[in-house]
């Protein structure tokens, strides 16, 4: 094993994050990520040989782990549960000196299914999205008429497994803010953390405008007026999420607002796609291929100072440049949420 490096961009952020998509399928349509009428079944979805395979994702997590001192993995997708087997890439990972924590974000459906193995392999936490508890809405948005049920037997059966759960909400004005205070309210009394998440402008599909985006401070003042709450330090350095505490309790809540209240300043994370594209902004136009350097034998040594050279350069602020790229006359092409995650 070498000794890791402290790898900063040109904005002097430090490389910490690892979030790995392990498939660009799902089998929700979510509106604001993979709506229904532009991935439909003639959708052109990776083939098998195009993914990474499990060796082949483990031997880049180690690069990440062992030269730049990556500590913490997020597995994501699409959904990550339709990759099959995942079980058995999260023991290759688990095994990786140097990996304290692997977490997956789901939409939770097929937890019931698959949590006690995805323990047993050495997943500790799980994210599970769901938008709203009002059966009606919340069909509509995942585009395929899914229950809130069949999301909370997700969420049971991860917590029963042992494993910790957070919940994420994407509010949309005109759409589901109405649900935000319903939501707070029933996983305070759950015990679990969720999040309120801007509805951001990732990918090409899903007709983001800035008129759509409910704010943070609308957020926080709805929750606030309902239960009151009190902001509290991050848990790290270059974490998203706002965090605010129920005045009174050790019960909390997060707001991730890359729209009004840019982070790009701290952001130190990097994704890799499901086909091996590396990616060093949620909202990049284009990722950098380790696929096929990968494939044609180069050394562990060599991969490093690829990937070394790739985030020494990296300048990306999208958020921070928003409003002037939204207005520009130019259209950026940005890459789907459904191959990088969120």
């Amino acid at each position: 094993m070498t000794n890791s490096i402290h790898l900063l961009d040109k904005l002097n952020r430090p490389l910490r994050d690892l979030r790995i998509s392990v498939t660009d399928k799902c089998n929700f349509r979510c509106t604001y990520c993979m709506p229904a009428e532009i991935f439909g079944p003639d959708y052109p979805f990776l083939k098998r040989e195009q993914l990474l395979s499990f060796e082949e994702v483990e031997r880049i997590a180690r690069i990440f782990s062992e030269n730049f001192g990556i500590k913490k993995i997020r597995l994501t997708g699409g959904e990550p549960l339709m990759r099959k087997d995942l079980p058995v890439l999260i023991s290759k990972l688990s095994e990786i000196h140097g990996i304290e924590e692997i977490a997956m974000t789901t939409n939770g459906s097929l937890l019931p299914r698959y949590a006690e193995q995805l323990r047993d392999a050495g997943l500790k936490r799980v994210t599970v999205s769901l938008d709203s508890l009002n059966d009606e809405l919340f069909g509509k948005m995942n585009g395929r008429g899914v229950t809130v049920d069949t999301v909370l037997a997700g969420i049971d059966a991860a917590a029963r497994a042992g494993l910790g759960v957070k919940i994420n909400m994407v509010v949309q004005k005109g759409v589901n803010e109405s649900e935000i205070v319903p939501m707070a309210s029933f996983f305070k009394e759950k015990g679990h953390i969720i999040r309120f998440i801007e509805f951001m402008d990732v990918g090409n599909t899903n007709q983001w405008n800035l008129d759509s985006v409910y704010p943070k401070k609308q957020i926080i003042e709805d929750i606030n007026r309902a239960m009151p709450i009190e902001p509290i330090d991050p848990n790290y350095e270059g974490e998203v999420a706002t965090r605010y505490r129920y005045v009174g309790s050790h019960e909390e809540i997060g707001v991730i607002s890359s729209v009004t209240d840019a982070f790009c300043s701290s952001c130190n994370r990097a994704r890799l796609s499901a086909e091996g594209q590396l990616y060093t902004c949620l909202f990049a136009s284009r990722g950098h291929d380790l696929k096929t350097p990968l494939r044609s034998g180069l050394s562990d040594k060599e991969m490093q100072s690829i990937v070394e050279n790739i985030w020494s350069n990296r300048h990306d602020r999208y958020s921070e440049e928003r409003d002037e790229l939204t207005n520009s006359s130019a259209v950026k092409k940005k890459v789907e949420m459904s191959h990088i995650g969120g």
